[in-house]
């Protein structure tokens, strides 16, 4: 753990990556990796140094998955190769972009699951002279007793519906299909072993559970159907840090995509199957002292997205007996935190948080302090820090 002694001659805020847990982490999910290829998803990243790392650290470690058009041509210019979009793109600067990176050798891949979607990219590919690799996401949520366990994502959901978006590609001169992909938000992203929350654990348990026949049927049935007149699919995608270890038991699967658990922000402390080391956090200066025991840092709003809720607020964690104040939180411009614990804390000192998610926190900081044995031994951009800002 990142001793806030580190900090004390240091510009704050600022953002560190914890080397040695990063490290360990690395080593972890190769070791998961059951045979299959990982796809590292950049959003959970996003910088160039730390994805040159892990992709150069083990051979499992193959492919990006990117969130934007315009970052796949980024990463593209800085020399990475076999991008998948994660996303559908209608963005015709960004698809431009895209066909020019192919025409120039680069693997570029976009995701669909409209036919409208593959009519856009089909002129750009066209008016560009190339052929546009495709991936075809296929929903992965589940539903019972009209409970939607999951998160709306494509709409194809059997084979029925593939139908229409199959067929318009297998009949375009400028686009092929290339692979598929399912992400199981419902395993890999909702934690399962949260604090005090006994009832709601057991819910989701249950619902895991089942959930895990059925999206391996489902994607074992897409997979039958795409190639059952003899079309050999290059790529089967599945998966995230949260589902690791299921979705590279399924047979079909080829590669999973992992992000977060390079990080393990706090999101990712409430899962009874795994367990990685926090590695990513940063750090906020005392600024002031308006009361007793409560401590004013500047900075420190870093609230991560999805559904409103505390588990989305930064957390304190050095020194221990930290936490914010309920009706305040983690402000724009300062945070208070109450502290109970005996250390004499003085103005300029460090307080550590950690972020809730992984990647969204390199969007506030153009750089990570790379710290190891409590010592700052590197400096890696962000892609902020590398003028880059595409979502």
């Amino acid at each position: 753990m990142v001793d806030r002694s580190v900090f004390t001659k240091m510009s704050m805020p600022c953002a560190f990556l914890d080397w040695d847990a990063f490290v360990k982490n690395v080593d972890d999910i190769a070791k998961k990796s059951n045979g299959k290829k990982i796809r590292i998803a950049t959003k959970s990243i996003r910088s160039v140094q730390v994805l040159n790392y892990i992709l150069e650290s083990d051979e499992c470690f193959e492919g990006l998955m990117c969130y934007s058009p315009h970052e796949a041509d980024f990463l593209a210019e800085n020399g990475f190769d076999n991008l998948l979009m994660g996303y559908p793109t209608v963005d015709v600067s960004g698809l431009n972009k895209i066909a020019l990176q192919i025409k120039k050798g680069k693997k570029i891949i976009c995701m669909v699951d409209e036919t409208e979607q593959i009519g856009m990219i089909e002129k750009v590919a066209a008016k560009n002279e190339v052929v546009i690799p495709l991936c075809i996401d296929v929903d992965m949520s589940t539903s019972y007793l009209g409970f939607h366990f999951g998160v709306r994502r494509s709409p194809i959901k059997n084979t029925r519906d593939l139908v229409p978006i199959l067929t318009h590609i297998l009949q375009s001169l400028n686009v092929r299909l290339e692979g598929i992909m399912g992400y199981e938000a419902q395993i890999a992203g909702v934690g399962d072993d949260a604090k005090n929350r006994f009832i709601k654990n057991k819910v989701i348990q249950y619902l895991k559970k089942k959930s895990l026949s059925e999206i391996a049927k489902r994607r074992k049935d897409i997979v039958k159907y795409i190639e059952k007149d003899g079309y050999q699919l290059d790529f089967v995608n599945g998966g995230g840090t949260g589902s690791l270890q299921s979705t590279s038991n399924e047979k079909v699967v080829t590669e999973v995509t992992v992000g977060s658990g390079f990080y393990s922000p706090t999101l990712f402390d409430e899962y009874r199957s795994f367990q990685y080391e926090p590695a990513i956090g940063f750090a906020l200066p005392i600024i002031r002292k308006p009361a007793d025991k409560i401590f004013t840092c500047t900075s420190g709003g870093f609230i991560a997205s999805g559904a409103v809720g505390q588990e989305k607020l930064p957390t304190p964690y050095s020194p221990t007996h930290c936490t914010l104040l309920p009706l305040e939180g983690a402000g724009e411009v300062q945070t208070p935190v109450y502290y109970s614990g005996h250390e004499n804390l003085k103005i300029g000192d460090a307080i550590l948080f950690r972020p809730s998610k992984a990647g969204e926190i390199a969007e506030r900081f153009s750089e990570l302090y790379v710290v190891s044995k409590n010592k700052i031994i590197d400096r890696f951009t962000t892609y902020r820090g590398d003028r880059g800002c595409f979502l």
